[in-house]
């Protein structure tokens, strides 16, 4: 059939459209053209349309050559053309009108009947009609139309797959050279499968469900996984004549999963891919058990299909992000590590070998910057690495060394440098330390020394992380030590971590796990800001004088007034009363039977001095040669300070001083060094709570020093923090009084009706009970509750300790007093100032970021401490000052930028509302910078800050300070309300303030 005449056919139906009048006519014409092309029953026509258009229905003839009517009709330009007549003229105008019967075969089957290649190059324009268009043209009519076709055509009648099928068609099968070319331009595939994958962003938002991008691309990636497996035995023949590698079936699939991952619907395919490959393999290893036999997986016919699928996506991205999520959800299947193995073989042997765009994301990006489950990571180095499949019992090597040296020089070169430990997440340095540790794991020590930097690059971790304050990551410098330990000299394993108890290393380092600051945080930053004045931890008042054994108070037993005491045995601790009364009785009755003699071998221990003078302690302590006398100083010291002698004031500098220059491990017995350390540390916090400024010169002096190291420096912090808790928290005894009335009445005041107070002991008062059933009461009752009778009260036993009348104790109470807002000056100015200062021995900002991240927390303790009192609002800018220093808030180290959080979260707590709208009335620009400050910081660090603790902390931070400034805000509005109430006059200039965190601006 020419060309021409089905060209001229057309034209005249398009014509009779135009120029009908009815929509009979319009039937008509389409049906004498729909005969020529499609097997229509004209007799269903018949009877819905009217007589004058039935006649010529009914006495339409159907050509001979229909085939060759539909070829030309499709392949050539007459189906675009009527295409456009009626997706916008028809489907404007007359659609609504057509017959459901007449809609299905004389419009619709113009669309379902032909190649959806062709179909859907015509239909999909008219989701966005264009503006040029005639404003006859419904816009809405023509897009819901298209909308519906597409459904029918791509969706209910898998057009998708029959694209597929028709695009890998070969020559010989008897398509057109039109077609031919079209198949193998891959220019054009790739617009064709843009053009599918566009449908769901170009329908309208009211669009039915089936083109949403969700239900859209999974209907399509069904229909070709479902296709591909019953053309596998198709790609399996092409395979063994020499056919192409890649047909027009596989290109077009490749370009549809490239852009369905470009659209971020990665999911979509995973979730339908991940089945069918593990039952795939699956199926082959159940043939020979755990035996893969390659000739026989090559001879499967869905073998071609999986190997070529990969390959056909030309999309680096895309392959990245397919095989990334691939991974992620391989290890939620519970695929075993033999099924993973030939999984990644059968989907990448081909691409890893032949891209280097693939090898390179397996061998680098998964490697050095990825962060997968364990499970993925150990298979990642079996499959790209290792090459080989594993064992039963791990890992297995294979014959490559290569390319193992390789990669273990490349990821120790990256997990060496300080920069990574500095800025990479805990994650991340998990992940990459245990990618050398396992590598490591599968070299001998000649491999080893084969390479160039490999042992300096681990001795440069290893020690680099052993400095670091986080627990985790020091655990990550034991575990590579010891793996590097056990290649190097196998009989000497070298355990720098207690916990390795000979078992397997954990190598997921419990990534959960928080640091000590952090516990802190979690425990204390949540409060509300009315309980800002509790203690920060429940060891407040360690070291103080009123010890607790087993969560009773130790009682003072009665003492001759008269006796000499000697103060170094002041508040030592005793034995635990006892609780009951039969044990009470057991002890009074006790037979001399049971008295063990007493051994005389220590009596010379009684011949040596007690220390009841602390000169004599600061005497002791700087005799480094008498390890037995330190060890006695230590042990009375706290008892001592806590007596609070004449002479403390005095001395306490020095004592300050020669406590910080011992050396317990020097004078304490072996495994007993902690417990000196422990006693040192209690009474440096003695010192600092009985005699806060002279002790507080000492050790500001000392802080700075470089005669101190690193832990001298840490424990003078941690005696800041212990003493100024326990200031914070301090305890008083104060005695009730009794409030009377200066002027008593004699006479009763209640009314002359009410009965009269008089009565026993203990009656309450009397109060009036309405009658019930009345609503007038002419008479009035009164109730009272009266105290039980001797006869009813049950007696018990009780005991009372005490060395006063009780009389006195029941009127004494013990209160809390916050004493450290006074002295919290001397606990933070002196301790700010230089600390960005590099001397010599001493460097903040580098070396000793420990003591940097120490310092700072404790300023945010003593700034919590200060909670509610004026004292906050002015230590507040200073410690803002520090904050905000760019070697400070911008540290490399996470350690001390969780610190900067911790510390500004503490200045939120501390300062009251009223201090801030005080400040922003008086035009104080310190407290208002400083507080934005704040929010941005936080806001930066929330978002962008590779530490995971850092960025919640942050968080916190932007909690309460939009706590803060509501109730800055509050109290604004209220004093404004005040001044408006006293007609307060204001100052002629205006100044706009803008509350922190708010949009709200005051003008004053």
């Amino acid at each position: 059939m020419a060309e021409s005449e089905i060209v001229e056919r057309v034209t005249d139906t398009i014509r009779a459209i135009d120029e009908s009048k009815h929509v009979d006519e319009v039937i008509c014409a389409l049906h004498s053209l729909a005969l020529l092309i499609f097997p229509i029953d004209s007799s269903l026509l018949a009877g819905i349309i009217g007589a004058d258009s039935r006649d010529q229905i009914l006495n339409a003839v159907a050509p001979s050559e229909r085939d060759e009517w539909r070829s030309g009709f499709y392949r050539g330009a007459a189906f675009p053309a009527l295409a456009r007549v009626l997706i916008y003229n028809v489907a404007s105008s007359w659609l609504a009108c057509f017959p459901t019967t007449a809609r299905m075969l004389v419009y619709d089957s113009f669309f379902l009947g032909g190649p959806p290649v062709e179909v859907v190059q015509a239909v999909v324009p008219g989701l966005l009609p264009n503006a040029s268009l005639s404003e006859y043209v419904n816009a809405k009519a023509v897009c819901s139309n298209a909308e519906r076709l597409l459904i029918l055509c791509l969706v209910e009648k898998d057009g998708v797959l029959e694209m597929a099928r028709e695009l890998g068609a070969s020559p010989k099968s008897g398509e057109s050279t039109k077609n031919i070319a079209k198949t193998d331009n891959t220019v054009f595939i790739s617009k064709l499968a843009q053009l599918v994958v566009s449908i769901p962003d170009k329908a309208r938002l009211n669009a039915p469900a089936a083109l949403s991008s969700h239900l859209f691309f999974k209907k399509i990636v069904c229909q070709l996984f479902d296709g591909a497996e019953e053309r596998a035995t198709e790609f399996c023949e092409r395979m063994k004549l020499g056919g192409i590698t890649l047909d027009g079936t596989l290109l077009f699939v490749g370009e549809l999963f490239a852009r369905i991952c470009r659209r971020g619907s990665t999911d979509i395919i995973i979730v339908e891919m991940i089945p069918r490959i593990l039952d795939f393999v699956r199926s082959c290893l159940s043939a020979g058990t755990d035996h893969f036999n390659l000739d026989l997986i090559s001879s499967k016919p869905r073998f071609v299909f999986w190997t070529r699928m990969i390959e056909a996506i030309k999309d680096p991205y895309a392959v990245e992000r397919l095989s990334e999520y691939f991974l992620r959800k391989l290890a939620a299947s519970n695929a075993t590590d033999l099924e993973a193995y030939w999984i990644l073989w059968v989907l990448f042997h081909q691409t890893i070998k032949h891209q280097i765009s693939v090898r390179s994301m397996f061998v680098d990006k998964f490697l050095l910057w990825k962060v997968f489950p364990l499970c993925v990571l150990r298979w990642i180095l079996q499959f790209a690495i290792l090459e080989c499949p594993s064992s039963g019992s791990g890992l297995a090597r294979g014959e490559n060394v290569g390319i193992l040296l390789e990669r273990v020089q490349c990821m120790t070169a990256v997990w060496s440098k300080r920069e990574f430990v500095q800025k990479a997440s805990l994650e991340q340095q998990a992940y990459l330390t245990a990618a050398v540790g396992i590598s490591l794991e599968k070299l001998s020590r000649d491999e080893l020394e084969m390479t160039t930097d490999v042992m300096h690059a681990i001795l440069q971790g290893v020690s680099c992380r052993l400095e670091n304050p986080v627990d985790s990551i020091r655990r990550m410098a034991s575990c590579i030590a010891l793996v590097f330990s056990k290649v190097i000299d196998p009989e000497n394993p070298l355990y720098l971590d207690d916990s390795f108890k000979g078992e397997p290393i954990d190598w997921d380092f419990g990534c959960s796990s928080k640091n000590e600051l952090a516990l802190a945080v979690s425990q204390s930053m949540l409060n509300d800001k009315e309980e800002a004045e509790t203690c920060y931890s429940p060891a407040a008042n360690k070291g103080n004088h009123d010890s607790v054994r087993n969560g009773k108070k130790t009682l003072s037993k009665l003492v001759d007034p008269d006796e000499i005491v000697d103060p170094a045995t002041i508040n030592i601790e005793k034995s635990s009363d006892i609780e009951d009364d039969d044990a009470s009785e057991k002890l009074e009755t006790t037979s001399e039977s049971s008295l063990e003699p007493y051994d005389l071998s220590d009596d010379d221990m009684d011949l040596k001095k007690n220390f009841s003078q602390l000169v004599d302690i600061v005497g002791a302590l700087r005799k480094p040669d008498d390890p037995d006398g330190v060890e006695k100083a230590l042990y009375v010291a706290e008892n001592l300070v806590r007596a609070s002698p004449d002479e403390l004031r005095h001395i306490s500098g020095e004592l300050v001083r020669a406590l910080l220059q011992v050396r317990c491990s020097d004078i304490a017995v072996e495994g007993e060094e902690e417990s000196a350390e422990l006693k040192r540390q209690k009474a440096l916090v003695a010192l600092l709570a009985t005699c806060p400024f002279e002790s507080l010169d000492a050790l500001n002096a000392q802080l700075y020093s470089p005669n101190l190291d690193v832990s001298q420096r840490i424990l003078i912090i941690d005696v800041m923090i212990d003493a100024a808790q326990e200031l914070a928290n301090a305890k008083i005894t104060k005695v009730k009084h009794q409030h009377r009335k200066l002027i008593e009445t004699v006479s009763e005041t209640q009314p002359w009706f009410s009965p009269n107070s008089q009565g026993p002991s203990g009656a309450g008062p009397w109060k009036e009970v309405s009658e019930s059933g009345t609503l007038l009461n002419w008479s009035h009752r009164y109730e009272r509750e009266l105290p039980s009778k001797a006869s009813q009260i049950k007696t018990g036993k009780s005991r009372r300790w005490s060395s006063q009348s009780t009389k006195t104790l029941e009127d004494q109470m013990d209160w809390s007093k916050n004493k450290f807002p006074v002295y919290a000056a001397a606990f933070m100015l002196p301790a700010m100032q230089g600390f960005d200062k590099k001397r010599h021995g001493v460097d903040l900002l580098g070396r000793d970021f420990i003591v940097l991240g120490k310092l700072i927390y404790m300023l945010g303790i003593c700034m919590k401490c200060t909670s509610m009192h004026p004292e906050a609002s002015a230590l507040a800018p200073a410690l803002l000052d520090m904050l905000r220093s760019r070697e400070v808030s911008s540290h490399a180290e996470a350690y001390v930028r969780r610190s900067v959080a911790f510390a500004a979260s503490c200045i939120l707590i501390a300062l009251h509302p009223s201090f801030v709208a005080s400040a922003l009335v008086e035009g104080n620009p310190e407290i208002s910078a400083g507080l934005e400050w704040i929010r941005t910081w936080s806001l930066h660090a929330a978002e962008s800050d590779t530490d995971n603790e850092c960025s919640t902390l942050a968080m916190t931070c932007l909690q309460l300070h939009a706590e803060m400034a509501l109730q800055a805000s509050r109290a604004l509005e209220t004093s404004e309300n005040t001044f408006k109430m006293n007609s307060i006059a204001m100052p002629s200039s205006k100044r706009t303030i803008k509350i922190p965190t708010s949009h709200v601006e005051y003008q004053i």
